[in-house]
């Protein structure tokens, strides 16, 4: 069988020195489509180096590391990558992001869950520097037709709604250049720029990294109800619900739970609220 879930938990975890820069930090806010309007105090956070804040989502590319993929193929792991699904990410910060560092990441699978039709692997990142610990990000992964070898079938993220109005909403469109400016922090599956790839995957079009639509999201929560401060935020977790198109429109719901807890609900405008984001819980101090 493809997936062995004894042999993939017993791995030794990969480890790797990352680094990055101010730039680094600069050109992925650029793709989340920071900068606009280019002179806004509110954007140049993201933006000029000399005031620069790391949005903690940042975290999911830092190093330009491997990437899911990279993740995939480990011991006990053949896994054909047309199969996988990126379902959901989740990130802990244990204290705020520099705008220039270096670390040591660490990689492994955390977890092996049996859906059934599919297997879920939690693919988790560990990246601590010389003062200690920074984040932690696990990336949920669906393999199709891998499931059903008898595991256990894990946690579910799926959470109800307030039954409320949002206390804010916020519509952020995204350019049609947005994915190949995205790309460049990385991510270079060509689903997001090559219309004959994207057209073997099922889709008309290019589709717009999960990734960024989750960066855009934060930063939206960021600036709407956080004050711009990024460093508030403590964990960000979303499941992907559906694919988002370079062009549309994202509609960001946000309910203030309490004074820790915003719950995010995003969908696409263009599409009838078509959902893109579910169970998204942003925490801060």
């Amino acid at each position: 069988m493809p997936i062995d879930p004894a042999r993939a938990l017993a791995a030794e975890p990969r480890t790797a020195d990352i680094s990055w820069d101010h730039r680094d930090v600069q050109l992925y806010h650029l793709g989340l489509g920071a900068g606009i309007p280019a002179t806004d105090p509110g954007e140049l956070r993201y933006t000029l180096e000399s005031r620069l804040h790391v949005l903690p989502a940042f975290t999911t590319v830092a190093g330009r590391g491997k990437g899911i993929a990279g993740g995939l193929t480990g011991p006990g792991l053949d896994i054909d990558l047309t199969a996988v699904l990126h379902g959901g990410q989740s990130i802990r910060l244990h204290r705020p992001v520099p705008p220039v560092g270096t670390a040591v990441s660490s990689s492994r699978v955390a977890a092996v869950h049996d859906k059934g039709k599919a297997a879920v692997l939690v693919l988790r990142t560990e990246a601590s520097d010389a003062e200690g610990p920074l984040w932690t990000n696990d990336a949920q992964i669906f393999v199709r037709g891998e499931g059903g070898f008898g595991g256990e079938r894990g946690p579910s993220a799926r959470t109800e709604l307030p039954g409320r109005d949002p206390d804010k909403t916020v519509e952020r469109h995204i350019r049609e250049d947005q994915a190949l400016l995205y790309r460049l922090s990385g991510d270079l599956n060509p689903l997001h720029a090559d219309p004959e790839f994207a057209a073997l995957a099922g889709f008309d079009r290019p589709i717009l990294h999960g990734l960024c639509t989750y960066g855009m999201t934060l930063k939206a929560v960021v600036d709407t109800l956080l004050g711009g401060e990024p460093a508030r935020v403590t964990s960000y977790t979303t499941r992907f619900a559906g694919a988002v198109f370079p062009g549309e429109t994202l509609r960001i719901r946000m309910w203030a739970e309490d004074d820790r807890r915003v719950r995010v609900a995003v969908g696409a405008v263009e599409r009838d609220d078509a959902p893109v984001l579910a169970d998204t819980v942003v925490e801060h101090h």
